[in-house]
């Protein structure tokens, strides 16, 4: 049994963080210096656990609702070409502006802002985006906050109360002003009021349908992994708000969710749990 959590915890590594994962979060783990959090922080607690594989596909489908977001994503991001490059950088921002120094964080969003300097264009409707225009940085984190939130409380290993849920969402207020958003949330509540406030704005584009299309039926995966996949990409969708699934021609099933793909989704993050929690982040040396 060793051996086998070991051979699926190698792989899924490789897959999601790349073959450099264990040398990045060593450096990471073991620098000197002050931390945005510590460990039984709830960002902390929140990214370390198996249930952000759902959550960050989650994100992924609930971005692509925003044309002007989306649009950048479709004339700049390599996510057709090199899935599993992009997956790897984002992890590894993850890991950085998580369990990094602060010196390391902010050098993980400087280098995001750097990038997000090039990307702009025009959408298919004729309005102009920029990617490090605040309004849709702040859709981007929101979605992001939420998709994390949601998908621990529904899968993690202890769902956070109301209290630490508030403390999570006011934890990524840091990197979301050192990326550029201008007053994020700091509450649940208010996460919840934004994200409403955007919904006018918000509307599944034909690019947005082949996003999501790509992402949940065309995985770059052997045969071997699609099964898991197939349920985890069914997690995600679960976990949308209606009318995001309504936008992305996603169906709406709320029985078959309850009763079939909650606890398929259940299962799958246990075994993942089972795999790779040996090897999650340690506690750093206090500062």
């Amino acid at each position: 049994m060793e051996t086998l959590r070991t051979t699926l915890a190698d792989a899924i590594r490789w897959r999601v963080a790349g073959p450099q994962a264990p040398d990045h979060a060593r450096e990471l783990l073991t620098a000197d210096g002050a931390r945005w959090y510590r460990r039984g922080d709830p960002v902390w607690t929140v990214h370390a656990d198996v249930s952000m594989f759902v959550g960050g596909l989650r994100a992924l489908l609930l971005q692509t609702m925003h044309p002007l977001a989306m649009a950048g994503v479709a004339d700049h991001s390599d996510y057709r070409t090199d899935p599993w490059g992009r997956l790897q950088r984002t992890a590894r921002f993850l890991a950085a502006t998580t369990y990094g120094t602060a010196e390391q964080a902010r050098a993980a969003c400087a280098a995001v802002r750097a990038v997000h300097d090039r990307v702009a264009g025009v959408a298919p409707d004729g309005q102009p985006y920029r990617a490090n225009d605040p309004h849709l940085l702040e859709w981007v984190h929101l979605a992001e906050v939420d998709s994390f939130l949601s998908a621990y409380q529904r899968y993690g290993a202890t769902p956070l109360d109301a209290a630490d849920c508030d403390a999570y969402v006011a934890g990524m207020v840091v990197v979301a002003r050192e990326l550029g958003v201008v007053d994020p949330p700091t509450t649940v509540a208010e996460l919840r009021t934004r994200m409403g406030e955007f919904r006018p704005e918000l509307s599944g584009t034909r690019q947005a349908r082949d996003a999501a299309r790509y992402l949940l039926l065309q995985p770059p995966l052997p045969l071997a992994a699609r099964p898991a996949y197939g349920v985890l990409a069914a997690a995600a969708v679960a976990l949308l708000p209606w009318w995001a699934k309504v936008g992305l021609r996603l169906p709406v099933l709320p029985v078959t969710e309850r009763v079939a793909v909650r606890p398929a989704g259940q299962l799958l993050v246990h075994v993942l749990r089972w795999a790779l929690e040996p090897s999650a982040p340690t506690r750093h040396r206090e500062q």
